[in-house]
């Protein structure tokens, strides 16, 4: 495998810059060249079939927990409800198996929270469950009450529960089909790309119908071409759909980024894309939804990319959500050598697994796992004020201010500068020659500067 080159270019004919917001904060839309990796993007595609146990989390999702609504003993089958969406901004969630339930216990997840889990015991069946109808569509209303029962959420990692998106008053010009997958070795969505294309397309078809979209953007990297061409023949059926052909810059895909390259506007810090009439939904996300509409299968399974330089042989592998990582590593052949790093998701935005017995969830699109000498950092030395790290910010925003106003307690200049817009993608830290834990420290930023704002409120 090509060694991991640290060394990128940075693509600055696609520079910008704007004023963003009330805090008249600079917007640099820049972006990086980042080693592909794309391992996988060729290889077949296996489905993993099972008699394991899964853990199913009652948060996979931005927003309340889901609410239980099986108990010990009970048998489930595929696509069975296991939880009720909970109050507020929630999600249900599914069985993607069939099987008697274990019981319901607490789980850490890699966030280090503590939330309820169902574990489902498969009974290697994979029996579907006799109720499963596609949804009755007739109107707007019933289209955001489909999506929601759909259990489907931002399956790009996001995992902000996409009915949501739908359910909004505000005009809406643009759907933009988020195709980019600009992380290194993610090839997921290409999978969906060339594979579900058809369920892409119905899925736009019925939005379409029901929801007054004026017009939809596919948004693609141009190094995906077969992928282009697919979804090309969507555009071809509908004088609504376009292809946008983005430049194979990270961090493309990013919600802000890919609003502004496909349709030149600009979300301004503490906005939604429906603020300046666009609605993104990744094409995995759609493909999903379009299956929904078609079967009235929801949200059960995912396709994810196995790779990383312990990986035996990285390959893309449909599994039932809440399978167990290391369930899915052994299937695909296990370690080459002893990882050292396990992520959810790629390896700029990324999280540490803390252990491979963590489940694959909603928003999982790749298991990373990496040997001693990839996944070893840097020595941390002092900052040495080179402005590397704003240079290389798709936003511009100060690094090195914001560290010294967090070091300092400075709550009302951190607002200032901004850092609310931090999408953590990683570009500052990818690119710091000391080696500083950027993105960890704008986290903490943001949570400080929330507790801040928080306790002034009540003073």
């Amino acid at each position: 495998m090509e060694e991991f080159d640290p060394k990128i270019t940075i693509k600055k004919k696609f520079s910008i810059t704007r004023k963003v917001g009330f805090n008249k904060m600079a917007f640099s839309l820049k972006g990086i060249k980042v080693p592909h990796r794309k391992n996988t993007a060729g290889s077949e595609v296996k489905r993993m079939v099972i008699d394991n146990t899964i853990t199913l989390p009652m948060i996979m999702h931005i927003g309340a927990p889901a609410v239980p609504v099986v108990k010990a003993g009970d048998h489930v089958d595929v696509g069975t409800l296991v939880a009720k969406a909970g109050d507020g901004l929630s999600s249900p969630i599914y069985s993607g198996v069939s099987g008697s339930v274990v019981g319901i216990s607490d789980v850490v997840i890699s966030n280090g929270r503590k939330v309820p889990a169902i574990k489902i015991d498969s009974d290697g069946e994979m029996t579907v469950d006799a109720n499963i109808v596609p949804p009755v569509i007739n109107d707007r209303q019933s289209l955001v009450g489909a999506i929601k029962d759909s259990g489907v959420v931002g399956l790009g990692g996001a995992g902000f529960p996409t009915y949501v998106k739908f359910n909004t008053d505000k005009e809406i010009d643009y759907l933009i089909v988020n195709c980019a997958e600009c992380e290194p070795y993610i090839t997921s969505d290409t999978y969906t790309m060339l594979e579900r294309a058809d369920e892409i397309a119905y899925a736009i078809d019925i939005l379409l119908k029901h929801v007054n979209i004026k017009n939809v953007i596919i948004g693609i990297e141009k190094n995906k071409g077969k992928a282009i061409d697919k979804m090309k023949e969507i555009a071809s059926k509908n004088s609504k759909i376009s292809v946008k052909v983005l430049p194979s810059v990270y961090p493309t895909g990013g919600e802000k980024v890919l609003v502004y390259r496909t349709t030149g506007r600009v979300i301004k810090e503490g906005k939604l894309p429906a603020d300046v009439g666009c609605i993104v939904c990744n094409c995995t996300t759609l493909a999903t939804l379009g299956k929904y509409f078609k079967t009235g299968m929801p949200l059960v399974e995912k396709c994810v990319t196995v790779d990383g330089s312990a990986i035996e042989n990285p390959q893309n592998v449909i599994v039932p959500i809440g399978i167990a990582i290391k369930d899915v590593f052994e299937f695909t052949g296990g370690f080459k050598s002893e990882p050292a790093k396990v992520l959810y998701g790629g390896p700029m935005m990324g999280i540490s697994v803390p252990s491979l017995d963590e489940p694959v969830l909603k928003q999982t699109n790749a298991l990373l796992a990496f040997n001693e000498k990839d996944a070893k950092q840097g020595e941390e030395t002092a900052c040495i004020q080179c402005g590397t790290c704003i240079k290389n910010c798709p936003f511009g925003i100060n690094v090195t201010e914001i560290a010294r106003a967090v070091s300092k307690g400075e709550y009302d200049r951190l607002e200032k500068l901004g850092v609310g817009i931090c999408m953590e993608c990683g570009c500052c830290a990818y690119n710091c020659p000391a080696n500083r834990p950027l993105v960890q420290m704008h986290k903490l930023a943001k949570i400080s500067l929330r507790e801040w704002k928080e306790k002034e409120a009540k003073a």
